[in-house]
């Protein structure tokens, strides 16, 4: 089979290989890839690749092999899946409790832009305890989970505002009820929760926005900037303030992928949860677009098909 491996350079982080084919363990189906999804941690980590490490955790298409103990779906049924790795081939092994099968009107590059936004924003909302009727600043908006994340807190009855910094990659922010600010120093407060994923300035920024007793969820550092606090800052800020840290693999048990991958397939079959695509493209394309995501300019999340 084809697929993709890390390189180590800068200049071209992926090649596309002769690899041979997987072979599932007793709770592992082999799925045929149609469709994964590129997302900006995985251009992080190709920038210094561990050893032996092949690229790919949000994958769809279908299955081919069923697994041995017979768990999981069976041979021919479509599904979404969320491997820990090695998804950007042709095949890629799966356990059965990652995956969650496709109705017929949710298609596969649909499903392929849910694992790990979608588990994120569903994972991080529900450590929220609850934004009904809170006030909500959401920064590093314009991407996959920050669409997801406006989609269901605005549902949930949250008034979220959400910075991004290009009207163009708001946009879509905006029609699912957001108000949308081009930086943190824009948003009118104080907000009851804040969800920082920038790092660097954006965080004391945020963080000087909430209300006495206000929670700040900290989920990522897509700036690649350190953050620094300065105590006398907070002595002097909203008192009794909460900082925490958040990360989606570490809410729930990996043995858990599956059923939330069905309730956000649940959701986009409803017509009440719409993935974001910014780009479809084929898969010859992937290190292209993985340039492009890098340097921001994909809104959303970016979807390549394996013809």
């Amino acid at each position: 089979m084809k697929g993709f491996i890390a390189t180590g350079r800068t200049d071209r982080t992926v090649e596309l290989v002769e690899l041979p084919q997987p072979e599932p363990k007793a709770d592992e189906l082999l799925l045929k890839v149609d469709a994964y999804s590129v997302n900006r941690g995985e251009t992080f980590l190709l920038e210094s690749p561990p050893p032996g490490w092949r690229p790919g955790k949000d994958v769809a298409g279908l299955v081919v092999q069923a697994a041995a103990d017979g768990s999981g779906p069976a041979v021919g049924e479509r599904v979404v899946a969320h491997p820990p790795a090695s998804g950007w081939a042709e095949y890629v092994a799966v356990s059965t409790a990652s995956v969650a099968a496709l109705p017929e009107r949710v298609t596969t590059s649909q499903a392929a832009a849910l694992p790990l936004a979608g588990l994120t924003a569903l994972r991080l909302l529900r450590a929220t305890d609850g934004v009904l009727g809170k006030r909500v600043l959401l920064t590093g908006a314009s991407g996959g989970v920050g669409h997801y994340v406006v989609e269901l807190a605005v549902a949930a009855g949250a008034v979220v505002t959400a910075v991004s910094s290009s009207p163009e990659r708001g946009r879509r922010l905006g029609e699912f009820g957001a108000t949308v600010v081009p930086k943190v120093e824009a948003a009118t407060g104080p907000f009851d929760l804040v969800l920082e994923s920038t790092g660097g300035s954006n965080l004391p920024a945020a963080l000087d926005r909430l209300v006495p007793g206000g929670t700040l969820i900290w989920f990522g550092q897509a700036s690649r900037e350190p953050v620094t606090l300065n105590f006398f800052d907070l002595l002097h800020g909203a008192p009794g303030v909460t900082i925490r840290h958040f990360s989606y693999a570490a809410a729930a048990p990996a043995e858990t992928y599956g059923d939330d991958l069905a309730t956000l397939v649940r959701l986009v079959a409803e017509d009440r949860l719409h993935p974001e695509i910014g780009l479809v493209a084929n898969w010859t394309r992937t290190a292209d677009v993985l340039t492009d995501l890098r340097d921001r300019r994909i809104r959303g999340n970016a979807v390549l098909t394996v013809a």
